[in-house]
């Protein structure tokens, strides 16, 4: 017979803590099943200026634990396991992973999306020492500095003219001939005079000791080589939801970020996405932790309402 819960969440991040932290508070058994560790990319941010109530600072991995904490005293329950498919029977939801299988009504959704990599070399090294894929969580880090901006879309652009708040100067480096990017912020961009662009160019490694010092550049037409110094690089050449255990139950095509309504409620009742794997996240720790109140709320009620109609038991 499979596992009962009341609410499951597929994840460990910072929007799954959250929602947990409700739900178990709400005397919901809830159980977390992640892969990895708790906290997802939020582990690797060294310092977080920006989140709520912590005017000292604070670490991601510090506030991961103080998160961990509250919900394991409201009973949450943790297990380390990769959730391999999810199976409806009717309005019961079948949780496989690769220890067991469970069941519940309430699915959350929260198993994040991981920004897509260059795979040159230094970018592993220098991650969270000068590397980074998230100007509005890091970009204070680096006033008055010169920093490498890596991409053509909007977001590449839009993150590009946000960091000139704090630096000296951005280059902003793409590999084709012309940005991607909405006109509205392109025309931001071309009268920034702390940007300078540079196209048909690629980044083939970035350099330093103990933090980012610079990268190294080639022109894909001319093939000529360069070095650009730089204190930070900055980078984002797109993400690919988590989403691959889905199959096709809310995603046409694997990798799919999962559309919702207000209520972080999927296409499917009784399931919900919250954080980087929603569509339209922000992909911000504040905006996620409300991303998983929202879904928790909704989800105590979904469960209510399957209670009255005799669906579930009391």
């Amino acid at each position: 017979m499979n596992k009962y819960y009341d609410v499951i969440i597929v994840g460990g991040g910072p929007a799954a803590l959250s929602a947990a932290i409700y739900t178990c508070r709400a005397l919901l058994k809830t159980v977390i099943f992640e892969k990895k560790y708790l906290g997802g990319q939020l582990t690797g941010t060294e310092l977080i200026e920006n989140y709520p109530g912590f005017p000292e600072v604070i670490s991601g991995v510090d506030l991961t634990q103080r998160m961990e904490a509250q919900a394991k005293r409201f009973g949450l329950e943790i297990r380390y396991e990769e959730v391999l498919k999810i199976q409806l029977e009717g309005d019961l939801k079948i949780v496989t992973t690769d220890s067991d299988t469970y069941a519940s009504y309430v699915v959350i959704l929260a198993s994040g999306a991981d920004p897509q990599k260059l795979g040159v070399s230094g970018e592993e090294e220098f991650y969270g020492k000068g590397v980074s894929y998230c100007a509005t969580c890091d970009g204070a880090f680096y006033r008055g500095k010169n920093v490498v901006v890596v991409g053509g879309g909007d977001s590449a652009v839009t993150e590009a003219i946000f960091l000139t708040k704090f630096v000296r100067s951005v280059q902003i480096i793409h590999r084709r001939s012309e940005f991607k990017a909405a006109k509205i912020y392109l025309d931001e961009l071309y009268k920034n005079l702390k940007i300078k662009t540079l196209f048909h160019t690629v980044i083939e490694g970035i350099f330093g000791k103990e933090k980012v010092e610079g990268v190294v550049t080639q022109n894909i037409l001319t093939k000529e080589k360069k070095d650009i110094p730089c204190d930070g690089v900055f980078i984002f050449v797109g993400s690919t939801p988590n989403t691959n255990f889905l199959g096709n139950l809310l995603c046409v095509d694997a990798g799919c970020h999962i559309e919702t309504d207000i209520h972080m409620e999927t296409a499917i009742k009784g399931m919900y996405a919250i954080g980087d794997v929603r569509k339209g996240s922000y992909r911000q720790i504040a905006t996620g932790v409300g991303e998983g109140v929202t879904a928790a709320i909704a989800a105590e009620h979904k469960l209510a309402e399957l209670k009255a109609l005799g669906k579930v038991k009391k």
